[in-house]
């Protein structure tokens, strides 16, 4: 089989996805949640978030804070440079989504950069704080299901961007842990 019709499958899956999905009329308090992580992952949470652990983070503060900031930063890079090359319609340009009318961040679909960016700040912050690992972890699966159920990406847009993500967090965490420890 040839990469071309492997990645033929792949679509006709996301395809048939995305219409069950765009039909399903979701409970209103789950529509309510899905655009509240949506939301979050617009890149406010993640600013103060670094806010708060510069007034409260202790004294790995600053390198926990370097380490989001490069995951991230190296992630709009990439989902940047992707979507202008895959240049991958969203899936509420082929089907209408029955409720969700929120408008996109930019023009392109793959890979999903709100989810790269919740995984890349979440693991590369998150083992820094332990107590606070659980709930970034969970924000960012949250925020990566939200993409899709409001119709804004396709499952392997949000596949692609967990993994593009959580690469980033950890090699930033462990660049940056390597350069903390060091130091001391």
């Amino acid at each position: 089989m040839t990469v071309r019709a492997v990645w033929r499958q792949v679509e006709a899956r996301d395809y048939g996805l995305m219409l069950r999905v765009h039909r399903w009329l979701a409970p209103r308090p789950l529509q309510v949640l899905m655009v509240a992580a949506t939301r979050l992952g617009d890149g406010w949470l993640w600013w103060m978030l670094g806010v708060a652990l510069l007034f409260f983070g202790g004294p790995h503060r600053f390198v926990a804070i370097s380490a989001g900031a490069t995951a991230a930063g190296l992630g709009i890079l990439i989902f940047c440079g992707l979507k202008h090359a895959s240049r991958r319609r969203r899936p509420f340009e082929l089907v209408p989504h029955c409720w969700s009318t929120i408008p996109p961040p930019d023009r392109y679909s793959f890979p999903s950069g709100h989810t790269i960016t919740a995984f890349a700040v979440a693991l590369s912050i998150g083992p820094f704080y332990p107590s606070l690992m659980m709930a970034l972890v969970v924000t960012a699966v949250m925020i990566a299901v939200s993409r899709i159920l409001l119709g804004m990406h396709f499952l392997t847009d949000v596949l692609a961007g967990s993994i593009i993500g959580i690469t980033l967090g950890r090699l930033s965490f462990h660049i940056f842990r390597f350069h903390f420890f060091h130091l001391l």
